[in-house]
């Protein structure tokens, strides 16, 4: 299995389920759990505090998330999810997209949170060089 996004092969998922009435029942019910968790949402990469209009949810593991026959059923656990800024967001993925490691030979989440690290380093060095 891979972890790098497939370009046209998803289009059931993105066009259908994060479209959907429950999946913006779960987003909202994500967000409000982690406040009340957390007392704050935070973007997982860059860790600004935000709102959740300014947040993505990303998907640790898309196996609780299925098509009935009813429609789309959102079974996430709370830590199948974690928040990113749009832009953050992306940024992972094209890590996840580029490398061959965290894109074939890594589970999902432990996929996650290498590429999250990697963006942090290397939002860092642009930081410091000014960029």
């Amino acid at each position: 299995m891979s972890n790098a996004r497939k370009p046209g092969a998803a289009t059931a998922y993105r066009s259908g389920y994060l479209r959907s009435a429950a999946w913006f029942r779960r987003r909202d019910t994500w967000f409000a759990e982690q406040i009340q968790r957390t007392g704050a949402l935070r973007c997982a990469v860059c860790l600004h505090v935000a709102t959740g209009r300014e947040l993505e949810l990303h998907h640790l593991d898309y196996s609780r998330v299925t098509h009935t026959w009813r429609g789309w059923v959102a079974g996430e656990e709370h830590e199948d999810l974690c928040a990113m800024h749009p832009s953050c967001h992306e940024f992972v993925h094209r890590i996840l997209d580029a490398d061959p490691v965290l894109r074939r030979h890594r589970t999902r989440p432990v996929a996650t949170v290498q590429a999250i690290r990697i963006a942090r380093v290397r939002i860092a060095a642009l930081q410091r060089t000014g960029r």
